[in-house]
């Protein structure tokens, strides 16, 4: 069962990127993912099922 992750969600991974921030935001959705770094804005375009194990929490949560 996919995890329900939607747009707008921080999410804390288990690795750091390479500037030093473990936050992202998920800014689209689907089979595959775009997040983007809380710390530089780089965007990373990554599978559902790589995403899913490499996340530690969900810190906010996007209100509809």
């Amino acid at each position: 069962m996919p995890m329900d992750l939607k747009m707008g969600d921080i999410l804390e991974v288990k690795k750091n990127h390479p500037c030093g921030s473990n936050k992202f935001e998920v800014t689209r959705t689907g089979m595959d993912f775009r997040i983007k770094c809380c710390g530089c804005s780089h965007e990373v375009w990554i599978p559902r099922v790589k995403l899913e194990k490499r996340i530690k929490k969900i810190l906010e949560r996007k209100e509809e």
